[in-house]
């Protein structure tokens, strides 16, 4: 895999349990609408902060909700998190460490058939996307749910014209994460392609009836200063991880300098025009 491809999620730590707090709504909404009463075993895969297996969790009745992840680092942020936010006996939350593309191991760390498994981001970034969806969904009871959120559509924050650089700075920051993704993809171990949409990989994997709902968020402007500063940091890290891999100009690059410099007159934590719109796709398939 080359550098710039290889993602270092033990730095992505802080990241990941900011993520899942501002996301505490969303998680709670989705995952109300994907327990079941009689749901017994549900399993978050890639956990990154807890924030839906806390979600889950605090939908189901009894039983045990179990995070994985394959990052040491976030396994214990996210048994960090619980321990501090989980005390109800009915329902174990436990956080095991666990690679998705070790099958087995994934299978014996399980333990049974699921309820229900989520995955959220994940999948995508498995050389093998189908033989990873088929292991997610070989976890299932009958009955059981496996729920993937993928896709949807790009975040917006920023108008088209800031009045500093060309037009259109957070299009081409859009398609430079595209074509970054696609080196990405193209570099992982054991990499094929998959062709077709994540409902048909859902139906290739056994499940039926699969299922697609798509959330739009959205936040207009003016944002309060903690969300606006949230989307601030946001796109600095995005910028910062394409900063070196030829994928933006330097004239873009430049312009993101002065728009993320709290010293610059551009900056845009000082704006009033910053706002988020977001759609995000959730895909279930259900073993019969």
């Amino acid at each position: 895999m080359t550098t710039e491809a290889r993602i270092d999620w033990a730095a992505h730590t802080t990241r990941l349990v900011d993520a899942a707090t501002a996301d505490r709504a969303w998680y709670q909404a989705v995952a109300r609408e994907l327990v079941a009463p009689g749901d017994r075993l549900a399993v978050d895969v890639g956990c990154g902060g807890a924030g839906m297996a806390l979600a889950l969790a605090r939908h189901m009745t009894c039983g045990r909700v179990l995070a994985v992840d394959a990052e040491p680092a976030i396994a214990d942020v996210a048994r960090a998190r619980i321990h501090d936010e989980w005390a109800d006996p009915r329902i174990r939350v436990d956080v095991a460490l666990v690679d998705i593309d070790d099958v087995d191991s994934l299978a014996e760390t399980v333990g049974g058939h699921a309820d229900l498994v989520w995955a959220s981001g994940v999948v995508h970034h498995l050389g093998d996307q189908q033989r990873g969806i088929d292991a997610l969904a070989a976890l299932l009871a009958r009955g059981g749910r496996l729920a993937l959120a993928e896709g949807g559509l790009p975040t917006r924050h920023l108008p088209w014209d800031l009045g500093v650089g060309d037009p259109g700075l957070e299009l081409r920051l859009h398609t430079a994460e595209d074509r970054w993704f696609a080196r990405m993809r193209a570099a992982l171990p054991g990499g094929r392609p998959m062709p077709y949409g994540w409902d048909e990989a859902l139906r290739r994997a056994g499940l039926d009836p699969v299922t697609t709902a798509t959330t739009l968020a959205e936040l207009p402007p003016p944002l309060p200063s903690p969300e606006r500063r949230a989307v601030v940091n946001r796109l600095a890290n995005r910028v910062g991880r394409l900063r070196d891999t030829g994928l933006l100009t330097a004239s873009d690059l430049d312009t993101w300098a002065r728009l993320l410099d709290p010293g610059d007159p551009r900056w845009l934590g000082g704006r009033r025009d910053l706002f988020l719109l977001e759609a995000r796709s959730i895909h279930v398939g259900r073993r019969g």
